[in-house]
C-alpha cells in the first residue's frame, strides 16, 4: 500500500455521500507498499480501506480483481469485500483515479513470520487455490516472462547505477528462464503477490488476505514460489528451511502437489525472485515525486535469486 494521490475533505465527503456507510471520523494514508494509494477510513458506522488505483493498474482489469475478491470471500477465504454504493456500484472514480471502498479486516501483518505462521499460510494458500478453481473469469499474468522482458528493457540502461554488472546479470537470467520456463502445470486463479504485509494474523491464525491487484490466471505453484521468496528468508536474506518446510507440507496436505510442480519449484522460485527484482528496480530508478511511499531495495531479491540459482532439487528447500 502507499499514497500517491491526495484526497481532500470536501472530495471525500462528496464521495461518501453516495454510500450508506456513515460520515468520516478519521482518514489516514497508509505508506506501506508501492502500487496504489490507500487510506484507512473510519466512519460513524465502521472501518474501511479506500483504494485509488494508480498508473500501473489497468482500469480494464479492476472488475476482475473485485470479482475475484468477492468469489474468494464467498468460498470462505478471508478476503475483503468491495463495498457497493447506493446504486449498487463497487468501482468508482475519485480524484481522477479509479477507486473502490473495501471492508476492513482485523489482524496485523507480521514482519518476521514464524514457522507456525508459514504453516497457516500454506494451508490457506492451498484452500484459496481450490476455491479459485470455480472462479469463471481469467486474466493473464502480465508480470510473467513477457512482462519481465519489458521491465528489463526499461531498466537496462541504468541498472548498473544500482550495482555494477546488474544489467548483464538480469539479461542472463532472463535468457535462462525463457529457455526452461515450465508449461503444462496445474493452473488457476492465483494471488501472485502474497507477501507478509498482504496477510493479516491474530496470533498464528490468518484473519485476512488483502491486495489482490496482481491476481491472475497462472501456474498454482508460482504462488508458492512467491511465498518462498517473501516468507522464507530472514532480514539478512538467509534462507529459512524450517519456514519453507512448514509452508510446503501444509500446502500439500490441503492440495497435493504434483511431481511436475515439485520438480519445477526451483525454477519458479528463480522467476519470482527476478519478478520482484525487476519491479523494485524500476520503482527505485523512477520514484514518484511527492508520493508518500517507501521504495524497496531491489538488491534484496538479487540475493535471493542467487540462492535459488544454486538449488538443483526442490528437496533442498526443506533440509
Amino acid at each position: 500500500m502507499a499514497v500517491y494521490t491526495k484526497v481532500d475533505d470536501q472530495t471525500l465527503n462528496a464521495f461518501l455521500a453516495t454510500y450508506d456507510v456513515g460520515e468520516a471520523t478519521s482518514f489516514k494514508g497508509i505508506a506501506e507498499g508501492v502500487e496504489n494509494s490507500n487510506y484507512l477510513l473510519e466512519t460513524t458506522k465502521s472501518r474501511f480501506i479506500l483504494t485509488l488505483y494508480e498508473k500501473r493498474a489497468n482500469p480494464e482489469d479492476l472488475p476482475y480483481f473485485l470479482n475475484m475478491m468477492e468469489h474468494l470471500a464467498g468460498g470462505g477465504i478471508p478476503s475483503p469485500l468491495p463495498i457497493h454504493d447506493k446504486s449498487g456500484k463497487a468501482l468508482q472514480t475519485l480524484a481522477g483515479r479509479p477507486a473502490c471502498l473495501i471492508s476492513f479486516l482485523s489482524g496485523v501483518s507480521v514482519h518476521h513470520p514464524s514457522e507456525n505462521q508459514c504453516a497457516a499460510l500454506g494451508a490457506m494458500l492451498a484452500d484459496m487455490h481450490k476455491v479459485g478453481q470455480s472462479f469463471d473469469e481469467s486474466r493473464p499474468n502480465d508480470l510473467s516472462l513477457a512482462g519481465w522482458k519489458e521491465l528489463a528493457t526499461k531498466t537496462d540502461a541504468r541498472a548498473d547505477e544500482v550495482k555494477e554488472g546488474l544489467a548483464a546479470e538480469i539479461r542472463a537470467e532472463l535468457a535462462a528462464l525463457e529457455a526452461a520456463w515450465p508449461t503444462g502445470l496445474p493452473s488457476g486463479t492465483i494471488h501472485a503477490d502474497l507477501f507478509p504485509d498482504n496477510v493479516l494474523f491474530t496470533g498464528d491464525t490468518i484473519t485476512g488476505v488483502i491486495d489482490f491487484y496482481f491476481g491472475c490466471t497462472d501456474m498454482l505453484a508460482y504462488d508458492i514460489a512467491v511465498c518462498i521468496n517473501s516468507w522464507c528468508f530472514d532480514e539478512n536474506h538467509q534462507f529459512l528451511p524450517g519456514h519453507a518446510k512448514r509452508l510446503i507440507e501444509m500446502y500439500d496436505a490441503h492440495r497435493p502437489l504434483t511431481p511436475g510442480e515439485i520438480q519445477a519449484l526451483p525454477l519458479l522460485c528463480r522467476g519470482a525472485a527476478l519478478r520482484f527484482l525487476l519491479t523494485r528496480l524500476y520503482d527505485w530508478l523512477n520514484p514518484v515525486e511527492g508520493a508518500v511511499v517507501n521504495p524497496k531495495n531491489p538488491l534484496d531479491y538479487l540475493k535471493r535469486l542467487k540462492f535459488h540459482q544454486q538449488i538443483g532439487d526442490a528437496a533442498q528447500y526443506v533440509v
